[in-house]
């Protein structure tokens, strides 16, 4: 029996592997070095790059803006008009606790409308600006 700390005899020694992996973990898809690749900064000079980082802009600084707006709203309540956040609408139900709820629930809204703007107007345009980079579809 052999000792767990000691290395296999020279006989029996095979290729390393770690929990039976033997394939590689290297990436193939990556640029050789050498390689021109494609032009990053022509592509961020381009027209098409340009426009769209304009329609993210035009969706993630408003909503943004709203939502540290609809937040220090809240803050500014909670630490200034502690009176008007504790006047009950129902049971122990009160202003604050409203609000609070609401502040999670503009979280998940504007995620959900990131979400369904991002598939409709930014992923197909930066697939279209990948493809024509690389001349091969995204991965």
């Amino acid at each position: 029996m052999r000792n767990a700390t000691q290395p296999p005899s020279p006989s029996r020694q095979t290729e390393a592997t770690f929990g039976q992996i033997d394939k590689s973990a290297r990436r193939t898809d990556l640029p050789v070095p050498g390689d021109a690749g494609p032009d990053f900064p022509g592509i961020a000079r381009s027209a098409d790059f340009r426009e769209l980082r304009g329609k993210l802009r035009r969706f993630t600084f408003p909503m943004t803006l709203v939502f540290v707006v609809w937040y220090v709203g809240y803050v500014v309540l909670a630490a200034y008009f502690p009176d008007f956040m504790g006047i009950r609408l129902f049971g122990a139900v009160n202003i604050g606790l409203v609000l609070g709820i609401g502040q999670f629930v503009s979280t998940l809204v504007i995620t959900a409308l990131y979400l369904r703007y991002a598939a409709k107007e930014i992923d197909p345009r930066a697939a279209e600006l990948y493809r024509n980079a690389t001349g091969q579809e995204r991965p």
